[in-house]
């Protein structure tokens, strides 16, 4: 088989219009010009510089050119960049960027239709060039790539071939830019080391109104994107000035764009409290496994060849025993040579994948590091490296997502190994979706412990971004250019500067005069002012980033309660469940309700669910219900009970005076029993549309009952429990979300606690003057008012209130209000939420010791609606009982005349207090003053002349510290100065004492200083 001829088979041809198709692999431009910048720092380049030629002939009238100072490459390297797919760098162990072999090609295609390019290494000179523009003119089909070589001493064509070279060189001179051999060797000598690459892409690529897709022109020391700047783009994405800057993790390149130094940054360095978090996990996998399998492939092909030569020499001996000739021991040595090589390979191949076999099974490893940009908050999201190289910017995981304050402003910096996460071809993804999305999650668990750990959430969010500057509520705003601020911020992040000469990264101390301040592009280490640092040979310091620990919850038993009471709630909405033995064909017991203290901890861990106090535990957690089939019902009974209400009134009083006691034991008696009656036959409207809510027990269900005698006398005990057995199924059949729930739940309890405390004592009389449609409304909540009752609530929309949350009061507003028989609740949305476990609203109940009124309103300011809504409310939502006791409103305006006496003089006690200096009005006549003088007093001024006070107070402090500053610094030089005259000195006075000691005794021999002293010492102790 080995000898087959495959001459006469077909072979897969790559024709011209692919080079088309290999570069709509980058929609970001910006990605296909770092491919060009990536070779130059595989190939080893401490400089490129990236810049653009005006030449009007052709498209985009200009040329881009990358130039390096690369390890170049000769003939055969540069053969083998135009081959596809062909890369050199791509092995398991290799820190390079490039793997594919394509990148030059795709990169270099997406920006123009044409580049040539110029390497040298050594004493060859070869030139590269890939034209669209040729193809298409000569209506070629195949990819045809000129590649002439030059010796660089001589100049002199390198070739075999002279009439190949005349065509190549023919080809270039006609289709670049460069129209003689001149005109190349001036492009070679823009190289100016031995070695180096100069591309040049040309005829660039244009948008639809005909203007380039780059622009060059609008900032002369940098290359936009074309055309109008967006909203909510981030800088890489508008400026690759910008992009270059954070193309890699640990830059050790400097790059020149139109001649300008880039500012490129480490990342971790240029955030406020960073934090390193070590991430080990068994699931990236993928990856791993193709190095196995490719590794197992190799290891079977070395087999294989091992055992065709070891069999190939055995048959040698047995053919040759007896020939002892020389030619034929030669020859059979080099076959048993052969095959103990192949031997001794294919056991190399067989350790290889060994070892890769068990680097499958450990987990891999990373470094999350995160930290806050107080330089420009808005740009947050998470920089995700492969092999150092930037992959994906800005992705937002975790709280981030959900685009509020919480871990806003937050940078998180990773570089993944590229046995852990496969790049796509372009680099800007990743090949494994699913693994990358795993990588996020993780980053997003380990984002949260990192905001929990700096603890920004429990001083006060709006308070830290206050601290530096960012005094306006809109986000994407940037923070104060004024000095106080800026100066706050360059003390919490050092500068971090690269030497030009050592590329060494180097953090600058911290001083007041170097805030602002723009730092040349050919800085170096001489320059630094840290006396340890300020030299090129000095190591480099290692940042210094505090280690992190992910601490994951442990669920504890009720929450495994609450998980499986899940899924049992996700079966009951698919099961009806119509009787008792419905409930037993379930697979959990319903009852196993979790307790009040794993409610809690549940709630905890939900963003707007916290814990909070038990009065606002017990109270229903929203409004009572308004859905369209409850609508429907009561519509429906509305127009029922018009129609009854002429026909059935008189029937109904006397029924109701003499039945009375009787109808209340049967109502009561049936709201304490469990049992599910049977579906009652006779009157189906009737009976379901007026029965009310199980929770009977409520004042106002009292009064329904009692109202419903007028219908039938035996109407109350089926009526309550039809009513349990649609309310049961109503919440089985219901798709409320999980919170609303577990407010059900505790609400229903809440209920039945107080069913055995229900006495009625309104009058029967007074119950039979309400509308008959009362009955027949049905509601989450224990009943509704009627619609002059809740125009009266409504008026209680807009209060400002304060609310206890966590033992804190959080101020809002009352956005919604819900009146029932029993009580008025009030929905609270707060101003501000300083926790990512505080909710953002709440329903309390009105007049609740967990809720306040900021600014009460005077009585003379409400009208008589206001005034007699609340005495309406009392009477018609029932009646009070000796067990029930209705708590005070503590929301209601009060004048106490302590509480007025109090506020003044605490008012006046600060007022003195905080008195700004040589104010007109003195402490004493402050003292003096009535609290109608107080309550005019020219507050504006008083705190204009406080502020003014205490800015001159830190002023002086200020400039007291700068001089001190300055002082110190004075000192400090001529300390230094006076040292380096004491070490001049004293190196003078060794040298005359090492001359004297020569004339004295001339064989005497000194080298160093250690030398001499110790020499002195001896001398000194002999003479004692």
């Amino acid at each position: 088989m080995a000898t087959t001829n495959y001459s006469c088979l077909n072979r897969a041809q790559l024709t011209f219009e692919y080079l088309h198709t290999n570069s709509t692999t980058h929609e970001f431009l910006f990605g296909a010009l770092a491919e060009l910048v990536d070779n130059a720092r595989d190939a080893g380049a401490t400089r490129v510089d990236i810049y653009t030629v005006k030449n009007v002939d052709f498209r985009g009238a200009f040329m881009l050119c990358f130039l390096d100072d690369g390890t170049g490459m000769d003939y055969n390297e540069a053969a083998s960049v135009i081959q596809f797919g062909k890369s050199a760098k791509r092995t398991p162990e290799s820190t390079q960027i490039g793997q594919y072999g394509n990148g030059l090609k795709s990169g270099s295609m997406r920006i123009g239709r044409d580049f040539i390019l110029f390497t040298k290494k050594e004493d060859t000179m070869t030139c590269v060039f890939l034209s669209r523009t040729f193809h298409e003119e000569e209506g070629i089909d195949e990819v045809i790539v000129p590649l002439p070589t030059w010796n660089s001493k001589t100049r002199e064509p390198m070739t075999d071939n002279p009439e190949k070279f005349a065509i190549e060189t023919e080809l270039i001179y006609k289709y670049s830019p460069f129209k003689s051999e001149s005109e190349v060797m001036e492009q070679f000598e823009k190289i100016k080391e031995n070695n180096g690459t100069l591309v040049i892409v040309y005829n660039l690529k244009l948008m639809d109104n005909g203007e380039p897709e780059l622009d060059a022109i609008s900032d002369p020391t940098d290359i936009l994107m074309a055309g109008p700047p967006l909203e909510d783009v981030k800088p890489e994405r508008r400026s690759f000035r910008a992009y270059t800057a954070v193309l890699y993790i640990d830059p050790r390149m400097r790059i020149f764009i139109q001649g300008h130094k880039v500012r490129t940054k480490r990342l971790s360095c240029c955030l406020f409290k960073p934090r390193m978090y070590k991430y080990t996990s068994n699931r990236f996998r993928t990856r791993a496994e193709q190095e196995v399998k490719k590794a197992e492939h190799l290891m079977k092909i070395a087999e294989e060849k091992s055992r065709e030569a070891e069999s190939k020499a055995r048959a040698l001996v047995l053919k040759l025993s007896g020939d002892l000739s020389r030619e034929s021991r030669v020859h059979l040595r080099q076959v048993q040579d052969a095959a103990f090589n192949l031997s001794r390979e294919a056991d190399v191949k067989k350790r290889i994948h060994e070892a890769k076999l068990r680097a499958l099974k450990e987990p891999k490893e990373m470094c999350f590091i995160f930290g806050v940009n107080i330089e420009y908050r808005d740009q947050d999201g998470m920089f995700i490296y492969n092999c150092s190289r930037l992959i994906k910017m800005y992705e937002k995981v975790g709280p981030q997502l959900e685009g509020g304050v919480a871990c806003g402003g937050v940078v998180g910096v990773v570089d993944v190994p590229y046995l852990v996460l496969e790049p796509t071809h372009n680099k800007q993804d990743f090949a494994d979706a699913k693994e990358y999305r795993h990588l996020l999650r993780a980053m997003g668990e380990h984002l949260v412990q990192y905001w929990k750990d700096i603890g920004i959430a429990q001083k006060g969010i709006v308070k830290f971004w206050d601290e530096f500057g960012y005094l306006s509520a809109n986000w994407n705003h940037t923070p104060s250019d004024e000095t106080l601020y800026k100066r706050r911020r360059a003390m919490e992040i050092p500068t971090t500067i690269q030497c030009d000469h050592c590329l060494k990264w180097r953090t600058l101390p911290y001083r007041v005069d170097d805030v602002g301040k723009e730092y040349p592009d050919s800085w170096m280490c001489s320059m630094s002012p840290d006396h340890i640092q300020n030299r090129c040979d000095a190591p480099e310091q290692k940042q210094n980033v505090p280690i992190g620990t992910l601490r994951k919850d442990v669920k504890s038993h009720e929450e495994k309660i609450r998980v499986q009471q899940k899924k049992l709630e996700a079966l009951k909405k698919n099961i009806p469940i119509r009787s008792q033995a419905d409930l037993k064909k379930l697979p959990l017991d319903v009852s196993c309700n979790p307790t009040l203290e794993a409610r809690a901890s549940v709630s905890s861990q939900r963003a707007r669910s916290p814990p909070l106090a038990d009065i606002i535990k017990n109270a229903p957690s929203h409004p009572p219900g308004l859905r369209s089939h409850a609508l429907q019902r009561k519509a429906s009974a509305s127009r029922f009970a018009s129609k009854a209400a002429d026909t059935q009134a008189n029937v109904a009083v006397k029924k109701a005076v003499t039945n009375a006691g009787r109808s209340q034991q049967r109502l009561s008696a049936s709201a304490k029993s469990n049992a599910v009656s049977p579906r009652i036959g006779a009157q189906p409207s009737t009976s379901v549309r007026n029965a009310t809510p199980v929770s009977v027990n409520t004042k106002s269900q009292q009064v329904k009952g009692t109202k419903a005698l007028g219908h039938k006398r035996e109407t109350p005990s089926r009526t309550v429990q039809s009513a349990g057995t649609r309310k049961r199924n109503t919440v089985i059949e219901s798709s409320e979300e999980e919170d609303e729930e577990d407010d059900e739940e505790e609400e229903e309890k809440e209920q039945e606690e107080r069913k055995s405390k229900i006495i009625p004592t309104v009058s029967e009389s007074k119950r039979l003057k309400k509308d008959t449609a009362d009955v027949v409304e049905i509601s989450d909540s224990g009943g509704e008012v009627d619609e002059e009752e809740q125009a009266t609530t409504m008026k209680d929309r807009g209060l400002l209130v304060e609310m206890k949350v966590n033992k804190e009061w959080h101020t809002g507003r009352v956005t919604a209000v819900a009146a029932s028989k029993q009580s008025v609740r009030w929905k609270v949305k707060f101003d501000y939420v300083p926790t990512a476990t505080t909710p953002r609203d709440r329903w309390v109940e009105k007049g609740s010791i967990d809720v306040r009124l900021m600014k009460p309103p005077s009585p003379e300011y409400q009208t008589p609606d206001t005034l007699g809504g609340e005495e309406d409310i009392s009477v018609e939502t029932g009646s009070t009982s000796d067990s029930t006791r209705m708590e005070p409103d503590t929301t209601q305006p009060t004048t106490s005349k302590e509480t007025v006496e109090s506020l003044v003089l605490s008012f006046r006690n600060t007022l003195r207090y905080f008195l700004p200096p040589n104010y007109r009005i003195n402490k004493e006549e402050l003292s003096s003053m009535t609290p109608e003088e107080l309550a005019s007093f020219p507050l504006k001024d008083y705190f204009e002349q406080y502020e003014e006070g205490l800015k001159n107070l830190c002023t002086a402090y200020q400039t007291r510290a700068e001089e001190r500053v300055r002082t110190t610094e004075k000192k400090l030089q001529q300390n230094d100065a006076e040292l380096t005259d004491a070490q001049e000195k004293l190196c003078k006075l060794r040298n005359n004492i090492v001359e004297l000691l020569r004339k004295v005794q001339e064989d005497i021999e000194i080298s160093t200083d250690d030398e001499l002293d110790a020499y002195i010492e001896e001398l000194i102790t002999k003479v004692d």
